[in-house]
C-alpha cells in the first residue's frame, strides 16, 4: 500500500506541484528507552525546516490532512504520538513527560539527513501544552511557534475562580477513556447523549465521578480532586509559564472568546509582552471545539511557518504580513485590528440598583435582593467556555434567567451603539447564610426582542477565611472572562448573579468539606447589595460609545 495513501481512503496527491509521501510509525527513542511513533509527511525536498504535532488523539483524522498541507508548503512534518497513546510505549500521564520527550524528538531530528536545523511547532489544545513544555529549552533551533487554544499551564483553568472546572476535566477523561473504546460502541455511546458521562457530573462524591463516567478510576482526574490547593508541588513539574520569558522564538496564538483556555493564554501573551516579544494573537468568536477555528488555525500556521521557517518568507505560499499583531472578532462588528490586548479602553461602572435596574449612577439607599441556591439542584450552566463544542458558546439565557436562584439586573435600552474590548470584571458585596458559597456573575446582550445572549462570565468561591467589609458582608471579585461586543441601539445590558452553574463548575456544597470527598448538600441563602456604601458593580472596558 504507498504510504501516502490517507488511513482507509485512496492515494493522497496534494497540490498540483508535490506528492506527499508518509513514513509511518517511525520509533523515536526517549532517553528512558521507549519508543514513540512518529509519522513523517515527506515532500521531495531534501534538506528543509521540520514542523512537530505532538498529539494524545491519534495520527488520523484533522491531523493526517493537517500534515499534508504543511508538507506540501516544503516542509518535513513529523507527526508523533504522546507516550501512552496510538502506539506509543508507556503510560500516558498529563503534562508529566511532555517535556523530556519533546526534547528527545528534537535531538532525534537533529541526527536526520534531511532536517536542516530549523523548527515550527503546532499545537492545538493539549498538543500545545507539549509545545510550552519544551520550547524555554529548545536553543536556536525553534523558530516559529503556533499555539492553538492552549496554555502554558491549565493549573489555573482547571480550578477557574478557586472551583473545580469539572465539565471539562471529566468529559476529557471521558474523552481520552473512550480512545480506547471500539469504533461501534463509541458511536452508540454517543447516539445516546453520553449518559454515563452526564450521570458522573451530577454525581457525589466527585471521587467516584470518573468511575461512574468511564467504568474505571482515572489516576489524573484522582490527584487534580486531591492537588487542588495553590501551590500544591504536583503542578510545579507541569505547569511551563515560569519560563515563558526564555522563549525567543516568534509565537503566534489563536483562541476563542468562549474557549476553556482563553484566561490562561492572554496570561501568556501578557507574559511574552512583558518579556519584550512581539507574539501575534487572533482571538474569533470560537469555542473550543469550532470548526472555524480549526480552519483559521490551519491559514496561520501555514502564514506564520512560512514568514518564519523559510530562508526566503517573501516568496512562501501563503505568508503575508499582518496590518498589526492583535486581530479580534468584536461580536456585532466584525474583525479588528489592534497593536496590543488589551487595546486602550475606559474603565465603565454599571451598578446593580434595586428593582433589577443596571444603572451608570450609584444606587440609592436599598434593601439588598435575596435569592437561593440549593446544591441539590444546582443553577445550571448554559453554554459559555465549555468544552464540547455543541454545548459551548452563545445561548438565548431566557430559561436560565426564569429560575428563582439567578437574579437578573437590566439596563434601559441603548439609545447609541455601546463597544466592549477588555478584561471584563464585577466586585460583589454579599452576604451569605452559609460561610462558604461561590459567586457567578453573567454580561448579557438582551436584543430587541427580549432574548439575552450570554457575552463573558466568571465565577469566585468564597469560604470562611475571606476577610468581610462587617455585617457579615463580604466583597467578592470576580474575574470575567475578556470579551469584545458592541451593543447596538437598541440593546440593553443584562447581569446576572446567581450561586453558580454546574456542572461546568463543581457545585458548591456549601459545607466546606475537601473537593474529592464532598457528599453533604446545605442549602442557604445569600443577599446581594447595591447601596451607595456597598455598590455591586460590572467594571467594562469601553472603546466606543
Amino acid at each position: 500500500m504507498p504510504a501516502d495513501r490517507p488511513p482507509g481512503g485512496r492515494r493522497a496527491r496534494v497540490g498540483p506541484r508535490r506528492l506527499i509521501r508518509v513514513r509511518r510509525d517511525l520509533p523515536v527513542r526517549t532517553r528512558d528507552g521507549l519508543r514513540l511513533r512518529t509519522d513523517h509527511y515527506v515532500a521531495p525536498v531534501g534538506r528543509a525546516p521540520a514542523v512537530l504535532i505532538r498529539t494524545p488523539y491519534g495520527r488520523g483524522g484533522p491531523v493526517w490532512l493537517l500534515g499534508l498541507l504543511l508538507a506540501r508548503r516544503g516542509w518535513h512534518v513529523l507527526v508523533q504520538s504522546c507516550r501512552g497513546t496510538f502506539g506509543s510505549d508507556g503510560e500516558f500521564e498529563p503534562l508529566r513527560h511532555e517535556r523530556a520527550d519533546g526534547l528527545d524528538t528534537l535531538e532525534w531530528l537533529r541526527r536526520q539527513p534531511w532536517y536542516d536545523g530549523r523548527l515550527g511547532t503546532f499545537g492545538i489544545s493539549y498538543q500545545g501544552f507539549g509545545q510550552w513544555a519544551s520550547a524555554a529549552h529548545a536553543g536556536a533551533d525553534l523558530r516559529a511557534m503556533v499555539a492553538v487554544v492552549t496554555a502554558a499551564q491549565i493549573r489555573d483553568s482547571t480550578y477557574a475562580g478557586g472551583s473545580f472546572s469539572l465539565d471539562t476535566i471529566l468529559t476529557w477523561a471521558e474523552l481520552l477513556s473512550a480512545q480506547r473504546v471500539p469504533w461501534l460502541a463509541r458511536r452508540r455511546e454517543l447516539l445516546r447523549g453520553q449518559p454515563r458521562l452526564r450521570a458522573g457530573l451530577a454525581h457525589l462524591p466527585l471521587a467516584e465521578a470518573d468511575r461512574v463516567a468511564t467504568g474505571a478510576a482515572v489516576p489524573f482526574f484522582q490527584q487534580w480532586l486531591d492537588q487542588h490547593q495553590p501551590g500544591a508541588a504536583y503542578w510545579r513539574a507541569r505547569t511551563f509559564h515560569r519560563e515563558i520569558a526564555q522563549v525567543r522564538a516568534p509565537v503566534s496564538m489563536v483562541t476563542g472568546w468562549h474557549d476553556i483556555f482563553l484566561t490562561a493564554q492572554l496570561a501568556d501573551y501578557a507574559a511574552l509582552r512583558a518579556a519584550g516579544r512581539r507574539p501575534a494573537l487572533t482571538i474569533g468568536p470560537w469555542t473550543h471545539g469550532s470548526p472555524g477555528l480549526f480552519r483559521t488555525a490551519v491559514r496561520e500556521a501555514v502564514s506564520f511557518f512560512g514568514a518564519h521557517l523559510d530562508a526566503e518568507p517573501a516568496s512562501a505560499p501563503g505568508a503575508r504580513a499582518r496590518p498589526a499583531p492583535v486581530r479580534v472578532h468584536v461580536a456585532g462588528a466584525g474583525w479588528r485590528h489592534v497593536s496590543d490586548w488589551p487595546p486602550p479602553a475606559t474603565p465603565t461602572r454599571w451598578c446593580l440598583w434595586p428593582g433589577g435596574r443596571l444603572d451608570r449612577a450609584v444606587p440609592p439607599v436599598s434593601a439588598p435582593d435575596q435569592h437561593g441556591y440549593d446544591p441539590a439542584d444546582p443553577t445550571p450552566s448554559v453554554g459559555g467556555a465549555l468544552l464540547v463544542a455543541q454545548r459551548a458558546g452563545v445561548r438565548d439565557n431566557r430559561a436560565l434567567e426564569a429560575r428563582a436562584d439567578v437574579l437578573t439586573y437590566t439596563s434601559a435600552v441603548l439609545d447609541r451603539p455601546l463597544e466592549v474590548i477588555g478584561p471584563v470584571t464585577a466586585e460583589v458585596f454579599v452576604r451569605g447564610e452559609l460561610p462558604h458559597f461561590d459567586v457567578f456573575v453573567r454580561l448579557c446582550r438582551v436584543d430587541r426582542w427580549g432574548r439575552s445572549w450570554n457575552v463573558c462570565d466568571g465565577l469566585t468561591r468564597v469560604d470562611g477565611g475571606v476577610v468581610g467589609v462587617g455585617d457579615g458582608v463580604r466583597r467578592v471579585q470576580v474575574a470575567l472572562w475578556p470579551t469584545a461586543c458592541r451593543f447596538g441601539s437598541g440593546d440593553r445590558l443584562r447581569v446576572q448573579v446567581s450561586g453558580g452553574a454546574h456542572p461546568r463548575w463543581a457545585r458548591n456544597p456549601g459545607t466546606g468539606e475537601p473537593l474529592g470527598r464532598a457528599r453533604t448538600l446545605r442549602a442557604g441563602r445569600r443577599w446581594i447589595f447595591h447601596d451607595p456604601a456597598r455598590s455591586s458593580a460590572l467594571w467594562l472596558p469601553v472603546t466606543q460609545g
